[in-house]
């Protein structure tokens, strides 16, 4: 049976006091989520610096930052020297870049220049897939797999040492880099990519010299969320790097990173209160400081390479 007029005008103003509802109470959502994401991030960083502070009034502030001996558990000559850890951090940092960067950005150029449309559909799930993999199967898997495969390159490898981590940090970062930068260089107009064809251009020359530069940005912010992501990395290091803080550049030793050692005095080796106890955070706010100005720097670089290109 058919609607009367009338039912259709109450149904109309109905749905559309609806509509008028919805338009006033959306807004109030989104800022109350807007407020409870800013006051996240305040609480966090008020409950770093006062915890740091105390830190700081325990153990000076120059020894924190210029020596480079960490030995928290000594009871009689105690020592937090941050720069053996930020060392074996940057290390990791490096080894994983060194392994992610040319194998994501290589696979990111295939998958928008080179891969069909179907073969796309097959590699990208992968790739989610694999960075999808709990970071505790990755330490076991560098532990008890990538470890013995390099022994047999390198027999005085220790098994706990910074270049089998390393490694596997990098492949874990792939799928990051990859997704990201595809993204990027698929936004990249046609009509770019036309205009080289017509003069001549073959596709590597495209995807090298025009579809890269004008992705640069995003690829750049692809490669700075890898740095952070290498940066935080907790499970991979805290089970295959080792935890002996020392200052070196040696791939075959064995570290111990600023989020490895976080973990470390969780576990419980530490009583609240103590100077070790605060330690904690006083690492945690170097591991701020450096994702702040890395985010910063990102955040410059890719805005001088937006208005180049």
């Amino acid at each position: 049976m058919s609607k009367s007029v009338r039912d259709m005008i109450k149904e109309n103003k109905s749905n559309r006091s609806l509509l008028q509802f919805s338009e006033k109470v959306a807004p109030l959502i989104f800022l109350l989520c807007a407020i409870i994401s800013v006051l996240t991030t305040v609480g966090i960083v008020f409950t770093l610096l006062v915890e740091t502070i105390t830190f700081f009034n325990r153990v000076p502030f120059m020894e924190f930052i210029t020596s480079t001996e960490w030995y928290p558990f000594s009871d009689e000559d105690s020592s937090y020297g941050i720069m053996s850890l930020v060392s074996g951090t940057l290390l990791i940092t490096v080894i994983a870049m060194a392994v992610s960067i040319p194998i994501g950005l290589a696979s990111a150029i295939y998958l928008s220049e080179y891969a069909s449309a179907k073969t796309r559909k097959i590699i990208k799930p992968i790739l989610e897939v694999l960075a999808g993999v709990p970071t505790i199967v990755y330490g076991f898997f560098a532990l008890t797999f990538v470890t013995p495969l390099l022994k047999n390159f390198i027999p005085e490898l220790p098994i706990f040492n910074a270049l089998s981590p390393g490694i596997v940090v990098g492949i874990m970062i792939i799928p990051m880099i990859a997704s990201l930068s595809e993204d990027a260089m698929s936004s990249v107009p046609n009509s770019m990519r036309e205009g080289a064809y017509a003069m001549g251009s073959t596709r590597f020359e495209v995807a090298l010299k025009v579809v890269l530069p004008a992705a640069l940005s995003g690829i750049i912010a692809s490669f700075v969320l890898g740095i952070s992501r290498a940066i935080g990395e907790t499970m991979i290091v805290a089970v295959a790097a080792g935890s002996t803080p020392k200052l070196t550049l040696d791939v075959t030793e064995s570290i111990q990173t600023m989020t490895a050692y976080i973990v470390q005095i969780s576990l419980g080796d530490a009583g609240y209160g103590s100077t070790i106890y605060y330690s904690i955070y006083a690492v945690g706010m170097t591991l701020f400081v450096f994702t702040l100005l890395m985010n910063l720097l990102a955040q410059y670089i890719s805005r001088r390479f937006r208005e180049e290109y």
